[in-house]
Formats: structure tokens, C-alpha cells, sequence
């Protein structure tokens, strides 16, 4: 059976918080981690620009199913570089807000 001082003790702050010195390597990882993000708007780009000319080939021919194609992966590639542009801010909102529980 819980006593009041046990309930107490439940919600106390055990005071762990994220630290940059518990760990070596934390600037590799960060550099490694920076260029994902650019490898993947690169990606994004590439994906835009090959969409893009499918969806105006296709619609130019009449051929709608690939122009339908082009034009999804037109959405999927802007979201893709809205995604990776906002990561460090949907992380950090998501941190902030997991902090305040």
C-alpha cells in the first residue's frame, strides 16, 4: 500500500538532464548528422528537378499516370526538404514539450 510521503516521492524530478560532456565523440556525430541533412536536401532537390520534368513530358504526351507520378513526387519531394528543414525545430519543440509534462 502507497503512503502520502511514497506518492510524494513518485513525481519528485530525478535532475537528469541532456549533458554535452557524457559522451566523446558528440562533435563527430553532429558533423555526421549535418551532412545526412544535406546528403538528404540534395536528395530532395534531385527529386524535385526529375519530378518535375516527368510530370511536364508526361502532361506534354498525354500520358496522365506518369504526369499523376511527377506531380506526387513533386509533393513528396518539397515535403521531404520542409521535414529536413524543420528538424532541428519539430526535435526541439517536441523537447521542450516532453520537458513541461
Amino acid at each position: 500500500m502507497l503512503r502520502p510521503m511514497d506518492l510524494a516521492l513518485v513525481g519528485t524530478d530525478p535532475g537528469i538532464s541532456p549533458n554535452e560532456d557524457g559522451l566523446p565523440g558528440l562533435p563527430v556525430i553532429r558533423s555526421i548528422v549535418g551532412a545526412l541533412l544535406t546528403w538528404g536536401l540534395v536528395a530532395c532537390v534531385a527529386g524535385l528537378v526529375i519530378s518535375v520534368i516527368v510530370w511536364a513530358l508526361a502532361h506534354q504526351q498525354g500520358n496522365y499516370q506518369y504526369a499523376q507520378g511527377g506531380k506526387s513526387g513533386v509533393v513528396v519531394s518539397a515535403g521531404g526538404a520542409l521535414l529536413i528543414g524543420a528538424a532541428n525545430a519539430i526535435v526541439g519543440f517536441f523537447a521542450g514539450l516532453g520537458a513541461g509534462v
